[in-house]
């Protein structure tokens, strides 16, 4: 999601820009890579690395062993990475080791939780790259307390929300029902949940708590729940089960979860992107975290950190569902048109 804007401005200044579009196979599911390819309206990768499962360690050496001879042999003049996996991390090393220039859309980002595997590959990225491109005013203050140049700081906002827009206009007005557009409609009011997150689904303790909110939470709503695999696991394992109002769905793709969020009354989530695109449609959503690395929206008041707390997650679910559709002005400069700020700034400082 984060590069198809990119891939798509390149198109538009293809006679500035060439680019090819190197999948790590990171995320790992190809049915699902092809899906999202397909939706996003961008072409197949031109190389795949097919990296696939693994521990962090794992996954890391496998991405830079895997793309090194690829920077070896296209000589890029930079490096574009997006976001803080690990796939990031891994390509940014490799790209400053062949004395490359690395530009990271999604920079300054912070939690202040070096428990997140994320964040220390936030702040190892940022910490080694050449354009550091920021999707909220807070990335731009990180990235000065940790002494970066300001020239090297660019404030163009989110690629996301380049895409969400992007998506949203693309949405066919008239399309056939499917089965689970039938049940949203039958259910009424109703929530979306995501969850992924270690500390929250390998924990016994905490799924445990954190299924039981939900199923309290289905009495005032039914809830919609496409499960992560990692979760379904652990789902299993442990021997939880979810209320009759509570429905598992398998993963679903992006446009097909854009239509099922978008009209939610309700969003729990553990998941980074979730927040933001949220908060740019309005959409009330609970963090069911103890931080977030985007403080802005909660500072814009679509977003509300609960942890996992039984307690904090029911009342304030409660309270959300009673109080309807949030009306905010979205952050500055998530208007779509990111992408060619990126651009902008990449010629205007490559081509210098």
């Amino acid at each position: 999601m984060k590069i198809a804007p990119i891939v798509r401005e390149c198109y538009r200044r293809k006679e500035r820009f060439e680019h090819k579009i190197v999948h790590t196979g990171q995320h790992y599911d190809d049915e699902m890579s092809r899906v999202f390819f397909q939706e996003l309206g961008i072409p197949v990768p031109d190389f795949h690395l097919n990296v696939g499962s693994g521990n962090h360690s794992d996954q890391t050496a496998k991405v830079m062993s895997r793309f090194d001879p690829i920077c070896a042999s296209e000589n890029p003049d930079c490096v574009v990475v997006v976001g803080d996996v690990n796939s990031t991390l891994a390509a940014t090393i490799v790209a400053k080791k062949m004395r490359l220039p690395v530009a990271h859309i999604e920079a300054g980002l912070r939690s202040g939780d070096r428990d997140m595997p994320e964040e220390i590959n936030r702040l190892v990225t940022d910490s080694i790259a050449d354009f550091l491109f920021v999707t909220e005013p807070s990335g731009v203050v990180n990235l000065e307390k940790e002494g970066h140049s300001s020239a090297k700081i660019f404030f163009v906002g989110h690629v996301m929300i380049d895409n969400l827009l992007y998506e949203i206009s693309h949405l066919p007005k008239n399309s056939q029902e499917t089965p689970l557009t039938k049940l949203c409609s039958s259910v009424g009011k109703y929530g979306v949940v995501t969850l992924h997150r270690p500390s929250n689904v390998d924990s016994p303790a905490a799924l445990s708590g954190i299924i039981s909110a939900l199923n309290a939470i289905s009495n005032c709503a039914s809830l919609f729940f496409p499960v992560h695999p990692r979760t379904r696991q652990r789902l299993d394992e442990f021997g939880l089960r979810v209320s009759e109002n509570v429905h598992l769905l398998e993963p679903l793709g992006y446009r097909e979860f854009l239509k099922l969020w978008k009209d939610a009354a309700l969003v729990l989530t553990d998941s980074g992107g979730l927040q933001e695109e949220t908060t740019a449609l309005g959409v009330p959503c609970l963090t069911i975290r103890d931080n977030t690395e985007r403080p802005i929206t909660v500072e814009m008041g679509t977003n509300k950190l609960v942890g996992n707390n039984y307690g904090n997650i029911v009342s304030e679910a409660v309270a959300a569902l009673s109080n309807g559709k949030i009306v905010r002005t979205r952050p500055p400069l998530w208007d779509g048109n990111t992408s060619g700020r990126i651009l902008d700034a990449l010629e205007n400082n490559l081509l210098a």
